[in-house]
């Protein structure tokens, strides 16, 4: 049995620890406040600009032969774009789009696909070096707080290597925010165009003049090239509501997970001094036992 200066001890690191995780707690709820108002905003623009890019494209006879439009005649590579964090202690945060990812690329594989990878936050890319799985491409450092430029940057670089010939699809794999409590593992294709994830979204959020409204729309110029113009912001805008909802899904694991640590630490406190009173009591019995037993023999 321990004794009770170890006891001690062990109860001050875990109050210390205590400390830590509170204070990562509040600092994540007060970051999953503004990473919401963040998705709340951009939600509504998101969502026109994949619903403009899915209508030119349904509008469009013939889609233009832009390289970045361009279907290739097979798909022998896939492109696998992980969103992940540039930090730990979130819970299975990481861990799910990781797995999501590899279980995809084993399938592809499986099928006769190669499979290369992107990969945006520290996580994603330690993760995929350490399996021997270098990325062709790799985004670090502003997973807490996402910028459209950093979206752009991904954009480009996953546009490119989809032109030069690199890979023939995207696919993009992010953790969607339901709730500080829930977050989704989300895929999507980003590229071609023409298997995109939005080719397969309803217009549920749509009204009904909407939709009436739709048959009476003109193009000016021809929908083939606003769908040219327009493809563009849509990887970009694509990725950025990507970053936005794991950020802000990032935040909620982690304060969910600091909260779980802290009433551990909470719980460990309890037993650990429910511990250290009984070696007391049983230290004070032993005295007591001690004198009685002196006190016996010399009468």
């Amino acid at each position: 049995m321990a004794s009770q200066r170890d006891v001690k001890n062990r109860i001050a690191s875990i109050k210390n620890i205590e400390k830590i995780t509170r204070a990562m707690q509040m600092v994540a709820a007060a970051r999953l406040r503004r990473a919401e108002q963040r998705i709340a905003a951009l939600r509504p623009y998101a969502g026109a600009i994949r619903r403009m890019t899915r209508q030119a494209a349904e509008a469009a006879d013939n889609v233009p032969s832009l390289p970045i439009l361009k279907e290739h005649d097979s798909i022998n590579t896939v492109g696998i774009l992980l969103v992940t964090g540039d930090r730990g202690l979130a819970g299975a945060f990481n861990s799910q789009i990781i797995r999501a990812g590899l279980r995809a690329a084993a399938q592809h594989e499986a099928a006769g696909r190669s499979v290369v990878y992107f990969a945006s936050g520290r996580r994603g890319v330690s993760t995929l070096k350490f399996r021997k799985k270098d990325p062709i491409g790799e985004w670090v450092g502003f997973t807490d707080r996402p910028a459209y430029g950093d979206a752009r940057a991904i954009a480009e670089g996953v546009m490119t290597a989809y032109v030069d010939g690199e890979v023939d699809q995207v696919e993009i794999f992010y953790n969607g925010y339901v709730s500080a409590l829930t977050q989704e593992v989300r895929r999507e294709t980003l590229l071609p165009l023409q298997q995109a994830t939005i080719l397969d979204e309803s217009d549920e959020d749509v009204d009904e003049d909407d939709k009436q409204s739709r048959s009476l729309v003109e193009y000016e110029p021809d929908p083939e090239e606003i769908l040219a113009r327009l493809v563009p912001d849509y990887v970009e805008i694509s990725i950025f509501r990507a970053l936005l909802e794991s950020t802000a899904s990032e935040h909620g694991a982690r304060m969910t997970a600091m909260r779980n640590a802290s009433e551990n630490a909470s719980d460990l406190i309890d037993d650990y001094t429910l511990e250290m009173n009984r070696a007391r009591q049983a230290d004070i019995t032993q005295e007591i036992m001690e004198v009685v037993a002196g006190a016996e023999s010399l009468t």
